[in-house]
């Protein structure tokens, strides 16, 4: 099945629960409040969801495939204002040419976070302008490679004396894990939840 604007908007406007998914245990109150855009890019030759290379001197996940997004700030209204103002400055994308589908479940990291995932079509032209200093490259995997469950991998990691599994998609050389993966697998079960 072709995945499509129209059947995107129909998936992720349907109000279904959502349940908080976590790493590991992490307090809901002292958890950093952060919000990503999960920036879906219609272009002519399909969807794809365009990602970050973070640069490899960052304190927190260094190095890492992440979508643009950060920590909330006390001027953002909400989670989508905290994803389209930190995508605006670390690649450039207006939120004017967002297209806000749905927040996905809360992501709670290892390292601390309480990750709000928001689902917007993004619109081309993107003009691109990448903060050289969060950013050391984007990418777009094709979104109907990344909504396969047979790209996916898990992973064991020993962590504070107890393995834990995180979810890993290699594509084209990149290592795509962590949350980013994460996000990805919790919007492909949204996605194709039963009704």
């Amino acid at each position: 099945m072709a995945v499509t604007v129209d059947w995107l908007r129909q998936r992720l406007l349907f109000d279904r629960p959502r349940v908080a998914v976590r790493e590991a245990p992490v307090s809901d109150s002292t958890a950093v409040a952060a919000a990503v855009l999960v920036p879906i890019v219609v272009r002519p030759s399909g969807l794809t969801v365009l990602l970050t290379q973070r640069t490899d001197h960052l304190r927190d996940h260094a190095g890492q495939v992440s979508f643009p997004g950060g920590r909330c700030e006390s001027a953002d209204a909400s989670p989508v204002a905290t994803a389209l103002r930190e995508s605006h400055e670390e690649v450039g994308i207006l939120s004017t040419q967002v297209e806000v589908l749905a927040c996905l479940s809360d992501y709670f990291t290892g390292t601390g976070f309480r990750i709000t995932p928001v689902v917007g079509l993004v619109t081309p032209p993107l003009n691109l302008q990448l903060d050289d200093f969060e950013v050391a490259e984007v990418f777009e995997p094709p979104l109907e490679f990344l909504l396969d469950p047979a790209n996916y991998q898990q992973h064991p990691i020993e962590w504070q004396g107890a393995v834990h599994h995180y979810w890993a998609v290699p594509w084209q050389g990149r290592f795509i894990w962590g949350a980013t993966a994460g996000v990805l697998v919790n919007m492909r079960q949204c996605l194709f939840a039963q009704d």
